[in-house]
């Protein structure tokens, strides 16, 4: 019988915790011996940051999802980091289809922002059951009560709190949790880069803390009688978010928001294919590519698919077939991710995240099987909302200028339009958000040695159409229709009265606003 797995997200709005959580889960785990050093095979030390991109480090932001593999209490955990702020949302939704759960994370002084709103819209509408870490606890922050009726009311999710904070800001004491009624007292650790000392006491001992202690008992009391309890059951069918409390940059309650992941996020499940129909887990293997990373390790200069298991059993140097393609793929250079950081892996099983190297046929929503007659669900992208022209500087390296694009193109960092007059000399670079052109522009410098000027255009707005409504709009005045790499035709708006202008005139010509490659 193979390892049981829970493959997870984490996600939050920027700024919630979410990147010092991942570490300190790590922590606990024993994968890395303290915050930010990696017990690496052999005795070996490398970086422990699931933030490896320069700009992550120098921004303090999370710019591309990141792949951690360890082990706890006898399970395989793969844990996908993923970028928290809205430009990077596309990424996100990406990982979001290759995970079985999800752990929000919430500033305890915000509650539910913007973006968290957000990415709880795209983790319902896959079905993906979360539970909910209340960060930085040990400032000041709203109070418990309130930060569950944010919750209920924002997300319509019931909390179920699991853990309970003990006083806050400076007044906390550590978690008592319900289950058990023991209240756990944690100590700071030098910059909580060791695991923190824990006490465990009976939670009658609460009233021993004075008014803190007596007024956390009394919010206890008042949950068990309006039976605010963790249900497995309702858990799964996304109604319940079971609640923990605590402070990652002092390692209070991570321990036991790792434990809960082991006993409440699901194992891997059969999952439909694109008839609706579940791939066994024990049938046939096969697997379907959710991310492209290229240059993952610039000494390598390579090109890293990631591919989630989702039926059968992987091993390296077994013949795949494409269904995209229907092409035999090869995969003798498969690596287990950590990070930036990857080795050999010879056997998967379902639920895990292989690393396929130099896997330039691929793209993402590829479905790989043994028949090659798998075919997954496509991967949506979004329609783009910022749009620029890209101007090569320097003529005699137009074609780094070119492979970079490709590649970031094939990435997703950015989408690449061409004009059929202009081509490949004048791509317009479509994103969701600005910070993605900052992304591009300092990728395609450093990493192909192709400095561009990026000018505006005066679109704001696009949507897809086919070669029909196409030669409708190109007749159109402040309207242009571009193709994208996969050959998906966008519609390009100066602003949202002529889309409307267009769309009522023309009616049916114009499609969705998730395009579906």
């Amino acid at each position: 019988m193979s390892t049981p797995r829970r493959t997870f997200a984490i996600i939050s709005h920027p700024d919630a915790g979410k990147t010092t959580l991942t570490e300190k889960l790590l922590l606990y785990a024993g994968a890395i011996e303290e915050a930010g050093a990696v017990k690496a095979r052999a005795g070996r030390q490398r970086d422990a940051t699931s933030d490896w991109m320069e700009m992550e480090r120098e921004r303090g932001i999370s710019i591309t999802s990141t792949v951690l593999q360890f082990e706890h209490r006898g399970h395989i955990f793969n844990l996908l980091d993923t970028p928290g702020h809205r430009d990077f949302s596309e990424d996100t939704y990406r990982v979001l289809s290759a995970v079985d759960a999800a752990v929000i994370v919430l500033d305890a002084a915000k509650g539910i922002e913007d973006q968290t709103l957000k990415l709880f819209e795209v983790a319902r509408n896959r079905g993906i059951p979360l539970i909910t870490f209340v960060n930085k606890c040990d400032r000041p922050s709203l109070l418990p009560l309130e930060i569950l009726d944010d919750i209920e009311e924002q997300l319509g999710l019931q909390p179920t709190p699991v853990t309970w904070p003990i006083g806050t800001g400076i007044e906390f004491q550590g978690v008592a949790d319900r289950r058990d009624r023991s209240f756990w007292r944690f100590e700071r650790t030098a910059h909580g880069a060791k695991a923190a000392s824990e006490e465990q006491f009976d939670s009658g001992r609460l009233i021993e803390f004075g008014e803190v202690g007596r007024a956390s008992a009394a919010d206890i009391e008042l949950l068990d009688e309006v039976g605010a309890d963790h249900d497995q059951k309702r858990f799964l069918a996304g109604e319940t978010t079971p609640v923990f409390f605590g402070s990652a940059l002092w390692n209070f309650g991570v321990r036991l928001l790792l434990d809960a992941v082991v006993d409440y996020a699901p194992p891997p499940s059969p999952r439909p294919d694109i008839e609706g129909t579940p791939q066994r887990l024990d049938g046939q293997f096969s697997g379907f590519v959710f991310k492209i990373q290229a240059n993952l390790d610039p000494r390598h200069r390579d090109r890293v698919a990631y591919l989630r298991v989702c039926s059968g059993r992987f091993e390296r140097g077994m013949d795949l077939t494409n269904h995209r393609t229907q092409k035999p793929f090869g995969t003798k250079y498969a690596h287990q991710l950590f990070g930036r950081e990857r080795d050999t892996v010879e056997v998967a099983e379902v639920g895990d995240i292989v690393g396929l190297v130099n896997a330039g046929d691929l793209v993402i929503g590829d479905t790989l099987s043994e028949s090659g007659d798998v075919r997954f669900p496509p991967i949506p992208t979004f329609a783009p909302e910022h749009f620029r022209q890209a101007y090569n500087l320097d003529t005699g390296r137009y074609k780094q200028f070119r492979k970079g694009m490709e590649q970031l193109d094939e990435e997703g960092v950015i989408q690449v339009l061409r004009h059929p007059d202009r081509g490949d000399q004048q791509p317009v670079l479509a994103a969701v958000g600005p910070l993605q052109y900052e992304v591009a522009v300092r990728r395609l410098e450093t990493e192909y040695g192709a400095k561009i000027d990026l000018q505006p255009t005066p679109y704001s707005i696009a949507r897809r159409t086919d070669a029909e409504g196409a030669a409708v709009l190109a007749k159109l005045r402040d309207c242009e229709v571009l193709t994208r790499s996969d050959g998906a035709l966008l519609a390009l708006f100066h602003n949202v009265h002529r889309l409307e202008a267009a769309r009522k005139n023309n009616p049916g010509i114009l499609l969705d606003t998730i395009v579906v490659a």
